[in-house]
């Protein structure tokens, strides 16, 4: 039993499980999945939920976030991290953040004052370890609006930045970097057969955002430039190299990132290299 995240990374999440070999379809309003695979069912709930769950046993595995673990103090096994999210490949930020022109420069200048957030559990550890007192309220959402009328300041996640300068607000601190995690039941990790499954999904799934950033490049070249194509190849490994018909001709065939591709090309058809093809990949497992 599979638990995924409803909601902003539910788009995501059916991306990333069809790269990796299977196919999610829901209907409209389903919470209850179809997946292409007789030994998986599952459900969509909010990733704050996930981890309870998965603790509780009523999902065997799941996708969460790191930051909803911490916040449910959920007693799991994180199989691996997946970073991913509805607008990049990058860890989010859980921030705290006044108004541009407050005057609180730290969080110990928030003492007796009042912060709203969704992470309430989280921020109030926060701020108890550092022997400040203050007031943390749950926000049900839309928390950028609330300073400073409702709130002296508030704890919210970003990835890029550009939601809190939109709405004129400057970082103090930085509580936690998150993303999302594949974790599972304890009994369920114990259990030979739900492991091996387990451990499957999290092999093809980490496989698949590998590739993400990556790109297949292959070509034909003159034998007597393959030691210069080599050196100028940015490979994972050293490229492949097999023989063709024609005694003085190889191919190679490689993995590079997608963004050095453009750079590459034009250095190896200056170098003899013809028939040189890019691709894209599905998964790269290491």
């Amino acid at each position: 039993m599979l638990g995924l995240p409803k909601g902003s990374l539910e788009d995501s999440t059916k991306n990333l499980f069809a790269k990796a070999g299977w196919k999610i379809t829901t209907s409209s309003r389903s919470y209850k999945p179809a997946i292409d695979d007789p030994d998986l069912d599952g459900r969509f709930v909010r990733a704050q939920e996930v981890s309870r769950y998965v603790e509780h046993g009523f999902f065997d595995c799941g996708l969460t976030g790191y930051d909803w673990i911490q916040e449910n103090a959920s007693d799991v096994v994180e199989v691996c991290d997946l970073i991913y999210s509805r607008a990049s490949v990058k860890k989010s930020r859980w921030v705290l953040c006044v108004p541009e022109s407050s005057p609180i420069m730290t969080p110990q200048d928030l003492a007796g004052k009042r912060v709203a957030t969704e992470l309430v559990n989280t921020v109030k550890r926060y701020f108890a370890s550092l022997s400040v007192p203050v007031d943390v309220e749950f926000s049900w959402g839309a928390t950028e609006v609330k300073v400073p009328d409702l709130v002296d300041a508030i704890v919210d996640i970003t990835e890029t930045g550009s939601s809190l300068r939109a709405n004129k607000l400057r970082i103090v601190s930085t509580l936690m970097e998150t993303n999302t995690k594949f974790i599972a039941n304890k009994q369920s990790w114990a259990n030979p057969a739900k492991r091996r499954k387990i451990e499957t999904i999290a092999l093809l799934l980490t496989g698949a955002l590998e590739a993400e950033t990556k790109v297949g490049l292959k070509m034909n070249a003159p034998r007597t430039a393959l030691d210069a194509i080599s050196r100028a190849i940015p490979a994972l490994r050293n490229p492949t190299v097999s023989p063709l018909s024609h005694p003085d001709w190889v191919a190679l065939e490689t993995i590079i990132d997608e963004n050095v591709v453009r750079e590459i090309i034009p250095q190896l058809k200056a170098l003899g290299a013809e028939g040189i093809v890019e691709y894209p990949l599905n998964k790269v497992v290491y």
